[in-house]
């Protein structure tokens, strides 16, 4: 590899560590150091998986990225919790939008995210029996179970813990639609936060006030709780943690100022906060369950007495749903679990210890999704008839891989397809022999980026459209009579951003007997969201497989390539298509990319600015995302930020719905909002959404940036980011530039180390035991 003509040795960047559900820091600061959450830099949930914080809130960002370790990080998971708890503030205010001709693209998307949970809640409800397994556990694990069991049959009160809206029946699919013809989009307008009347406000300022909490915190307080946020808050101080970005020390803080001597360590609505914020806390870094016992732990951690207890409560309250994972125990631990031993607590010390299951809790949200998602994936696979006029295309296919997609998508419902870069003319080629064959064939990507992409592959541009934009309708052929989506096969690329709900509610959408092939590259970062769909449909063999044999070209391709199997080579680009810059500190490594993206580059190779995407670790730090816009920004548009901090010609990334990055540019401001480009399509931010869900965007996290290319990448690695390193994030960086990658240096033998010895984080998932219950008959060995 070799350096630029011109460049000298620089500096680095920073990581922004996340923050797991570990114990607070000894001295952890009171509720009145607490700050409202940002969600500008929401897009990082999917840096959730590497989560760290979006906000600027001391116990949500910059304070945590001084002090972590690499055990709090979780680069698969999808985001830095900076990004995650931002993106989780955003979605925690349901938005209202103005009156308008039709929905736009978030709030569709929104409204049927919640019209699965509905759809699920009820299913749910609607079962006689409690869920399934785990009747022969004993010990802790036994009283968990039967708790849950009693809630479900009605003994036991199971009062939400977090206020919300009861569920009401929704037919099994959307209403229908009649399919709608390509059109020219209009402006996208944002939803604006729901509205709350002054006088709620003033209450809840007046219970933070007197509990020591900042005032901000009072409209993220009604977005989370409601109209009756005051009330809540006074019964129950603890309900604080639902608000994004408040921590446990802060709001015990907050419960000692506001009951005094009436609280306690133990106090039952203390501990069943901090269950359902060390759940909300692990769904952030990509979890949809927890081990019991890492929960047991984390409690006791946090000066809980008794965490067997306080677990048990929680389940009670409803505030956590327990799960049984593993083999199911023998004969004799039945018997144990159901008392015939004479010494209880003997048998269920002895019980526990060979106790052959996991016992995960989890929260309900997400256990109905990923139980709604199998079971609509095995209705792919059972409902699917086999296809035998497919030969000829299947012969007529560019490559062996594309022929080999062909017809195994002719002979099965649900298809796993993975590979690199030059992977995705496979996808192509199969969407294009299914149009050719009659076929109402569509392919959806996680970016508009990507949907150019897939067009140009096709040639077809009604053939590509975003997973948004189909989901909401804004894009893709609308609705059959049914409700269900018009279309016979659908490829997703970029699977591996799908979340677990986001996947429920496409899978949902789809009519028995449709195809679906999911298709994506392994290697990259997972989801923004919680959940591992594509990872877990590949772990479960629960379809056929289909491994492209396609390699990536190019110097970038083989150092990419290299990556992917753990080692960091040496190319040969005799282009300088590979450029690393070494660097010594933080500011050299600003100057260097500074100098890279407004000189080199476009010097060296005739990329333009606009054209070269920064890449780097994390939010915070001296070479953060942070950091970097403003030097990049002084340089490429300097202005006086008059529209809310903005100036015309600025490049931003905008967070339209929790765990979506889109990459746009300023195009002017007035009454309405902010109007932006976001690829071509016109967007509207109103004023009150701004500051929460746009941030400029010449640098951006890798979880950003997963899904998009560029022609020209900078990958800045600063030496406080070594941390936050593993293979799947340099595996993302390093491959979205398409002509040209420059690597700002600073983390000397961290590099190799990461793609050698610091695989994907693993995330707690229930889906893949679900898919291999199922029955799936044309499921690959």
């Amino acid at each position: 590899m070799t350096a630029l003509p011109g460049e000298t040795p620089g500096t680095v960047g920073t990581d922004t560590p996340q923050d797991t559900v570990s114990p607070p820091e000894a001295g952890a600061e009171g509720p009145e150091h607490a700050e409202a959450p940002d969600a500008s830099d929401a897009p990082d949930a999917s840096d959730a998986p590497d989560p760290s914080d979006a906000s600027d809130a001391p116990d949500a960002s910059e304070g945590g990225e001084s002090s972590g370790t690499p055990a709090d990080e979780d680069d698969d998971a999808g985001g830095d919790e900076e990004d995650a708890e931002a993106e989780a503030a955003a979605d925690a205010a349901p938005a209202e939008a103005a009156p308008a001709a039709e929905l736009s693209e978030a709030q569709a998307e929104l409204a049927a995210q919640r019209e699965l949970r509905e759809r699920i809640e009820k299913r749910k409800a609607e079962k006689a029996a409690p869920i399934a397994a785990g009747t022969g556990l004993s010990g802790t694990a036994a009283d968990l179970l039967a708790a849950v069991r009693a809630v479900e049959s009605g003994e036991k009160a199971g009062a939400a813990f977090f206020d919300r809206p009861a569920a009401t029946p929704a037919s099994r699919r959307p209403a229908p639609a009649a399919a709608q013809p390509p059109r020219t989009p209009a402006p996208e307008a944002v939803p604006t936060a729901r509205t709350t009347t002054p006088e709620s406000l003033d209450a809840v300022r007046a219970v933070l006030t007197e509990g020591g909490a900042p005032e901000a915190l009072a409209r993220p307080a009604v977005g989370a709780l409601g109209e009756q946020a005051a009330e809540l808050l006074r019964s129950d101080p603890w309900q604080l943690l639902s608000v994004p970005g408040v921590r446990p020390e802060q709001a015990d803080g907050f419960a000692r100022a506001l009951l005094g001597a009436d609280c306690g360590p133990d106090d039952g609505r203390r501990t069943a906060a901090l269950v359902g914020w060390l759940l909300e806390r692990a769904a952030l870094q990509g979890h949809t369950a927890l081990d019991a016992e890492a929960v047991r732990t984390a409690l006791a951690e946090r000066a809980v007495g008794d965490p067997d207890a306080a677990v048990r409560d929680a389940v009670e309250e409803g505030v956590a749903l327990v799960f049984q994972e593993g083999d199911e125990p023998s004969a004799d631990d039945a018997g144990a679990a159901d008392g015939e031993a004479e010494d209880t607590e003997d048998t269920e010390d002895a019980d526990v210890a060979r106790e052959p299951v996991q016992v995960l809790l989890g929260l309900d949200r997400y256990a109905l999704a990923e139980e709604s998602l199998a079971d609509g994936l095995a209705r792919l696979v059972n409902t699917c008839e086999k296809a035998d006029d497919w030969a000829e295309a299947a012969a007529a296919a560019p490559g062996p891989s594309a022929a080999e997609l062909i017809r195994t998508t002719a002979a099965a419902g649900l298809v796993a397809h993975s590979g690199g870069e030059a992977a995705r003319a496979e996808p192509a080629a199969l969407i294009a022999a299914a149009r050719g064959l009659g076929l109402r064939a569509l392919g959806a990507t996680h970016s508009e980026d990507g949907r150019r992409r897939l067009a140009a592959a096709t040639g077809d541009p009604d053939t590509a459209v975003t997973l948004s934009g189909l989901l909401s309708g804004a894009q893709g052929p609308g609705r059959d009579e049914d409700g269900a989506l018009a279309l016979d096969l659908l490829v997703v690329l970029d699977a591996p951003q799908l979340d677990v709900e986001g996947a429920a509610v496409l899978v949902e959408a789809l009519a028995d007997g449709a195809r679906l092939v999911l298709s994506g590259d392994p290697g990259v970062l997972g989801s923004a969201g919680a959940g591992r769909v594509f990872a877990d449909v590949l772990a479960s063999h629960a379809c056929p497989q289909v491994v492209s044999r396609t390699p990536d070209p190019g110097p970038i391709g083989e150092l990419v390539s290299g990556i992917g199997i753990g080692e960091l080579n040496q190319v040969d680009a005799p282009g300088k298509e590979v450029v690393i810059v070494p660097v010594r500190d933080a500011g050299e490594a600003v100057h260097r990319t500074v100098q890279l993206l407004a000189d080199s580059v476009p010097r060296a190779f005739g990329i333009p600015a606009e054209e070269t995407q920064v890449i780097t670790v994390g939010h915070g730090g001296a070479a953060g995302t942070r950091a970097l816009n403003e030097a990049l920004k002084q340089r490429l548009n300097p202005g006086p930020g008059r529209f809310g901090g903005f100036d015309p010609g600025d490049r931003v990334v905008h967070v339209p719905a929790p765990g979506r990055a889109v990459p746009g540019v300023v195009l002017s401001a007035d009454a309405e909002g902010l109007r932006l480009d976001c690829g071509g399509v016109p967007v509207v931010v109103p004023q009150e959404r701004v500051e929460s869900s746009v941030r400029h965007g010449w640098a951006l996290s890798a979880h950003q940036a997963a899904g998009m290319r560029w022609p020209a990448a900078v990958v800045v690695l600063p030496g406080d980011a070594a941390q936050g390193l593993s293979r799947p994030w340099v595996y993302t960086a390093f491959g979205r530039g398409e002509r040209h990658l420059s690597v700002v240096h600073g983390v000397d033998q961290a590099l190799p180390h990461a793609v050698a010895q610091v695989p994907a984080q693993e995330r707690t998932t229930r889906l893949r035991p679900l898919l291999e219950a199922l029955p799936t008959p044309d499921a690959a060995s």
